[in-house]
């Protein structure tokens, strides 16, 4: 059978690098665990700190900024950051369909500033034969805005359904697309790309999934982010000698912590929305199975960003979350008050609550490493991969070391299916792929010097080999060997201040050549356009 491979992509939201069970985490995920077990997992490959960055770059294969979308889906003034996929870019599904595959994509969007009408950039003008999901980039669990089937709003019919909860919902639209394609296409190859909103704050999970975790989660952080450490270590998947990270600053020793049956709670919330999604994944494999088609489909898993530490304050206004941001509703579909805040007198996971598990927690999540999403030192940017080819791999069930990014995984794709990615698209010439084939490395660790590079919101580094220059806007760069000390613990740029001027300098040009604009310049067009600040970026 000389059949094109089928390609899955499958891609959650705002979780850290070892949650899951064959990442080191606590989370039950044997779905994903056993795809791990029979592909291939990377240790070093990373996202670009930011869900919409996260989902241009890896559609397109393309930096970010290159794709118009710098930070997030609204215009923040220079080109490059319009805040909606441009025309120099094309996504895989536009590349693939026009290689012969059938393009279907369940869940999350987030890649276009037009949220209530169809555009150009909705999925179905970017390459896809079939959409369900949301547009916007977060929202209730229970009765989400821009729920979309096509280019039609559907919002009503989830009104009814007492039932409804999205992350199943994704899952279950994804198994139908493999259904109906078995049935009605058997002879042509499909791309799927699964976006899961999970576990993206609102704490919103299933009573009978939060149950299982009762408890799991009473030892505190400190203690926990030891225990993964170490499993982490014991997995390979992280060096022994690599120090653990200090709890954040801003956060107290789980001893000292107050209000702790509602911080286990939030945790177990979390851990029931990860718990749901492998429970759809799971579904979604056995239906490959079922309609043999698993053994040629090719599988990736990862992350969009690190672990969210934003805290939904007790004072944020429904008027923004609901009107503004659209990211809410003002009342449950049965006419309830909704809750909006971290309030610890209200146990977050119902539909009349809207909360986030806060940063000591994320600073769990993404043990062992600094920081979280938004920004680009190593807790920010790491990202489980996990990809599963029965009939493409012959080394299953071992880790690869080598350093990658999102834009390898077009190039990857573009490989692996041997499609042909155009110079000139729709009337437009389109810009060459960024990144480079991981078509090597699943055969054999390469770990070589190919330059990675990140620009977030004036957060920004780059990498070299077992070199990273890093820097959180707006201090100073640091300067890590991440071959000693991929924890980021030991500052060496006044060691090497020669190295830190070449680093810097190979950071420059990459970000003129692909449109990066100075931190400075864009909060400055901010404030003179008037622009009202999310609450997610009150402090920076």
């Amino acid at each position: 059978m000389n059949k094109k491979p089928n390609v899955l992509l499958i891609l959650n939201d705002d979780m850290g690098y070892s949650d899951i069970g064959s990442y080191g985490g606590e989370i039950e995920t044997p779905n994903l665990d056993k795809l791990a077990a029979n592909g291939i997992r990377f240790t070093q490959f990373y996202n670009t700190a930011r869900c919409s960055p996260s989902r241009a770059s890896l559609l397109t294969g393309l930096h970010p900024h290159q794709t118009g979308i710098g930070i997030l889906t609204y215009d923040s003034g220079p080109e490059g950051y319009a805040g909606d996929l441009n025309k120099e870019s094309v996504t895989i599904a536009e590349v693939l369909k026009h290689n012969g595959y059938k393009t279907y994509m369940s869940g999350k969007w987030h890649v276009a500033k037009d949220l209530l009408e169809p555009s150009e950039n909705w999925p179905l003008q970017r390459g896809f034969d079939e959409f369900f999901g949301t547009i916007i980039g977060a929202g209730s669990y229970y009765d989400p805005n821009t729920l979309t089937r096509g280019n039609e709003n559907i919002e009503h019919e989830v009104k009814g359904d007492k039932n409804f909860y999205y992350t199943d919902a994704i899952s279950d639209q994804a198994v139908q697309y493999i259904k109906d394609h078995a049935e009605k296409s058997p002879d042509e190859p499909f791309f799927e790309y699964v976006a899961y909103t999970a576990p993206h704050w609102p704490l919103h999970a299933k009573e009978e999934d939060m149950k299982k975790y009762k408890g799991r989660f009473a030892k505190g952080w400190d203690i926990l982010r030891q225990e993964r450490l170490q499993k982490l270590v014991d997995m390979g998947i992280i060096d022994g000698n690599w120090e653990l990270t200090d709890r954040d600053p801003s956060q107290p020793a789980w001893e000292n912590a107050d209000k702790k049956e509602w911080l286990e709670r939030c945790m177990e919330v979390y851990a029931a929305q990860i718990d749901n999604m492998d429970q759809g994944i799971g579904r979604i494999i056995e239906t490959l199975n079922e309609t043999g088609q698993l053994d040629n489909t090719l599988i990736f898993f990862l992350s969009d960003n690190g672990a969210c530490e934003e805290d939904i304050p007790l004072n944020v206004s429904k008027e923004e979350l609901v009107n503004k941001l659209l990211i809410a509703k003002s009342q449950t579909r049965d006419g309830k008050e909704i809750f909006f805040g971290n309030d610890p007198k209200i146990m977050p996971g119902p539909e009349n609550t809207y909360q986030s598990y806060g940063t000591a927690w994320a600073n769990l999540s993404n043990t062992p490493f600094r920081l979280y999403k938004h920004w680009v030192h190593e807790g920010g940017i790491s990202t489980p991969l996990i990809v599963h080819w029965p009939r493409g791999l012959s080394d299953k069930g071992t880790l690869r070391h080598t350093p990658g990014q999102l834009t390898d995984i077009m190039a990857t794709i573009v490989d692996i299916t041997e499609a042909s990615y155009p110079s000139f698209y729709n009337g437009n010439d389109i810009l060459p792929m960024e990144g480079r084939s991981l078509k090597p490395i699943l055969e054999e660790d390469d770990c070589n010097d190919t330059p990675l590079f990140w620009e977030h919101e004036g957060n920004a580094a780059v990498r070299v080999g077992k070199w990273k220059l890093v820097k959180e806007y707006p201090k100073k760069w640091e300067l890590f060997n991440m071959q000693l000390d991929r924890t980021e613990k030991h500052d060496l740029a006044d060691q090497y201040p020669e190295f830190v001027k070449e680093m810097t300098a190979k950071y420059e040009r990459w970000a003129e050549r692909c449109g990066v604009v100075p931190r400075d310049k864009i909060l400055r067009l901010m404030n003179e356009s008037g622009a009202d600040k999310p609450f997610w970026e009150k402090d920076n």
